[in-house]
């Protein structure tokens, strides 16, 4: 199995610079740097559809797609924040009616006791 060749941003920016300012055409300028001439066009038109960061590389995100991603992670967490908060809301409001149930339980006892205790005469 061979290993993919890996060519720097200088070397496909002068590939490029071969077609598009010094005339030559792809095929011509792919057999003189013995690369595949599909491969020297596809760097052209990355090239001429440049947004500024052209052959980047592998792993390295343009400023928008860092700021995508970094959005992204923000409103996952926001989205987590927001659940533990609900789950605590219905928590604390079922506790605080079995409180009041309890209360109002234990009131029920005490008068019951006043009532139902034999108080002779």
């Amino acid at each position: 199995m061979t290993t993919r060749k890996k060519y720097s941003k200088e070397f496909k920016l002068d590939a490029v610079s071969l077609v598009i300012e010094q005339g030559y055409t792809r095929t011509e300028a792919a057999r003189s740097l013995d690369i595949n001439a599909n491969m020297l066009g596809r760097w052209v038109k990355e090239y001429q559809a440049d947004d500024g960061q052209v052959f980047r590389g592998n792993g390295k995100l343009t400023t928008e797609q860092a700021e995508i991603k970094k959005l992204k992670a923000q409103v996952k967490r926001l989205q987590m924040e927001k659940d533990i908060l609900k789950k605590a809301a219905v928590f604390f409001a079922a506790e605080t009616k079995s409180t009041a149930w309890m209360q109002e339980v234990g009131q029920c006892r005490s008068n019951c006791r006043e009532i139902f205790v034999y108080h002779p005469a």
